[in-house]
């Protein structure tokens, strides 16, 4: 079970024009706004990371707009794990489970989460917050995922697990994010 004081969030890679290709990028970006707005609800720290900013654009704005305040770290490796400024700032949180959200699933996303599990975190890659630009890609990538260690989850599963109950001071604030 994931546990609100052992989580973070990280967002991957949702840039530029590569974003705007992505299979059902309208529903990937509604989802992702749940995840990233349900993790502020929680107090969840959040990672955002940019594959080669200057080359491939900022994160598009949907989502940007509810990272303001956060600086997302540039990245030239495939898996966020590839960077240290990020292997730093994960060691900084002190946290071991970890839910993955951003594009593409085949790539920087199963790359993230593979290299993850190897250093003993608990992955949640959120099935319903992550795509590649062909579905069979995005399929391909959650086997793989789930092959190396990770698990699989969704944006209403994983927010609702981190409430544990309803009586939980963030539950009709999820309510509203989910709904």
């Amino acid at each position: 079970m994931l546990d609100p004081d052992d989580t973070f969030l990280v967002v991957v890679d949702v840039q530029g024009k590569l974003a705007q290709l992505m299979h059902e990028k309208e529903t990937l970006f509604a989802n992702l706004r749940k995840l990233i707005a349900g993790a502020k609800a929680l107090g969840l720290p959040i990672l955002w990371a940019e594959q080669v900013p200057e080359k491939m654009g900022p994160t598009v704005p949907e989502v940007a707009e509810l990272l303001a305040g956060l600086k997302p770290i540039a990245k030239s490796a495939f898996s966020c794990w590839g960077d240290a400024r990020f292997r730093e700032a994960v060691a900084a949180l002190r946290r071991k489970q970890v839910l993955i959200g951003g594009i593409e699933t085949h790539v920087c996303v199963y790359q993230t989460a593979r290299d993850m599990a190897a250093e003993g975190f608990a992955v949640q890659v959120v099935a319903d917050a992550v795509s590649s630009r062909a579905a069979e890609n995005k399929a391909l990538g959650l086997e793989r995922i789930r092959l190396a260690g990770a698990s699989l989850t969704s944006v209403e599963m994983c927010l609702m697990e981190l409430l544990r109950t309803a009586e939980h001071p963030a539950f009709r604030e999820i309510l509203k994010i989910i709904r």
